[in-house]
Parts: C-alpha cells; sequence; structure tokens
C-alpha cells in the first residue's frame, strides 16, 4: 500500500457542506424567526397532520383523535411563540430607535 493513497481523506461533498450550513443556521441562537425555518416547520406539522388524520380514518382509534388534537395544540402554540418573539423584537427595535430620535431633536 502506498502511503499516499492512505495521507489524503476524501474531500466532502458540497451537499455536505450545505446541509452543515443548514443545521449551523437552525441552531444559531434568533434562527427560530428564519423565513425558511417556519416555512419547513409548518410543512412538518402539516405532514404530521395529514398522517394523523389518515390514521384516524384508517383505524376509527380514539387514541389518534387525540394525538391529532394534542399535534394542532403543539402547532399553535409554536405559532403563537413566534408572533410573540416577533412582537419583541419589534418592540425592543422601536425603544433602542427612540431615544436615538430624542437626541437628533434635542
Amino acid at each position: 500500500m502506498s502511503t499516499s493513497a492512505m495521507s489524503t481523506p476524501p474531500a466532502p461533498s458540497q451537499s455536505a457542506g450545505e446541509e452543515g450550513s443548514f443545521f449551523d443556521n437552525i441552531l444559531t441562537p434568533g434562527s427560530s424567526l428564519n423565513s425558511t425555518f417556519l416555512a419547513i416547520l409548518d410543512t412538518v406539522f402539516a405532514a404530521l397532520l395529514c398522517i394523523l388524520l389518515s390514521l384516524v380514518w384508517l383505524t376509527g382509534s380514539i387514541h389518534f383523535v387525540f394525538l391529532v388534537l394534542i399535534e394542532l395544540g403543539l402547532w399553535g402554540s409554536v405559532k403563537w411563540f413566534v408572533r410573540e418573539l416577533k412582537a419583541v423584537k419589534q418592540a425592543e427595535a422601536a425603544q433602542l430607535k427612540e431615544p436615538t430620535e430624542s437626541k437628533k431633536t434635542s
């Protein structure tokens, strides 16, 4: 065996780097307001709802009805939390603008 073949690791593909940056983007603070992340989250919740509703239709089990209710509650709470987080960020931005505007008028 030659040493050159063992010493050079294979080059990572470009898609692996993109996946890494996607996960890095999700794990950074404040990324929950990223529109792409929110769209993916809504898609996942919608897919889960479709699966659970189809299981309710196929099985008629009351357990899946309760899982649908839990999923809807979770989806609604996530939407509410994101809306409140956006409102807080807007309030903070307005509060930071307010002192600088009062200094300009003085």
